[in-house]
């Protein structure tokens, strides 16, 4: 959304000075015209000072039209707002009240440092994505609201987090999801009972929406009730200005890309609508 420049204070207070001058000079001439000059001098020397002042390409007058509204920030009820419906995503997807308290074991684990070439910098990296994971903090704790949404369909889960971060904690979230399928792209874990997980990384696609975006596929490959298993993840993170859509998707029952990348689309939009200061439709309109 492009914005029109805000002229500085300083720069208002100048043009005001100018108008000022000139009317005092319409209103004082006595016929002869000298009050006229001298005031009028006087008005192109405080007109030349604000353009001194002002910025490169600022416009030194009065802007022509009220600038746009800046995206409000996201409070606790915008985030609960933003969140996904049933009707925001396709198949059989049933809404869960107790999303918060959902853990996968599979997830938690010791990386093993001498899987990696420069050991102890890249397992730290690994370690957190399994730890974020786990909590559900996958792009750090947020610092203003935040929201949880859960899903089921069979054994597998969808959970999206909607929530207002700091902007350069954000953006450094993203940096570093970005670099998980090259510093991650295979490792092991080991749980406190000495059970084994080998954890893959790769890149997945996500919508091109919001104003940056990224998408990771994670297995972890293990044991559960004493059956071999393999945890499948999706997941796809979108930023708006300051404030985040994650949204992870999967289970033991395989891959849930077509539903992550579209919560991430409807997500988004959702997300959007309350910054910009509306209400999300309860009918999506942009399904495939």
């Amino acid at each position: 959304m492009s914005r029109r420049p805000v002229p500085p204070l300083r720069l208002v207070a100048s043009a005001l000075a100018v108008g000022a001058l000139l009317t005092t000079a319409a209103c004082s001439d006595g016929g002869d015209g000298s009050a006229s000059a001298d005031t009028a001098a006087q008005a192109r020397a405080a007109e030349q000072e604000a353009a001194k002042k002002a910025p490169t390409g600022s416009p030194t007058g009065s802007p022509t039209g009220s600038p746009s509204a800046s995206p409000s920030a996201l409070t606790e009820s915008g985030a609960r707002a933003a969140l996904l419906t049933e009707a925001d995503l396709e198949d059989d997807w049933n809404r869960v009240a107790d999303a918060e308290k959902w853990r996968d074991s599979l997830l938690v684990g010791e990386v093993d440092v001498s899987d990696f070439l420069t050991a102890k910098a890249e397992a730290a990296e690994c370690q957190r994505l399994l730890d974020r994971l786990y909590s559900q903090d996958l792009l750090g704790k947020p610092s203003g609201a935040s929201a949880l949404a859960g899903f089921e369909q069979g054994d597998s889960r969808l959970l999206e987090q909607v929530a207002a971060y700091d902007r350069a904690a954000l953006d450094d979230a993203l940096k570093w999801m970005d670099s998980l399928p090259v510093d991650c792209d295979q490792f092991t874990a080991t749980d406190s009972a000495g059970e084994k997980r080998t954890v893959q990384v790769t890149e997945a696609s996500v919508p091109d929406v919001g104003d940056a975006r990224e998408g990771l596929h994670v297995t972890v490959r293990g044991t559960a009730a004493d059956n071999p298993a393999t945890l499948t993840l999706d997941i796809a993170a979108v930023r708006v200005g300051s404030s985040a859509v994650a949204v992870t998707g999967g289970g033991l029952d395989g891959r849930e890309i077509t539903s992550v990348e579209q919560g991430a689309r409807q997500g988004t939009e959702r997300l959007q609508t309350v910054l910009d200061g509306g209400t999300p439709s309860p009918q999506p309109t942009n399904l495939d």
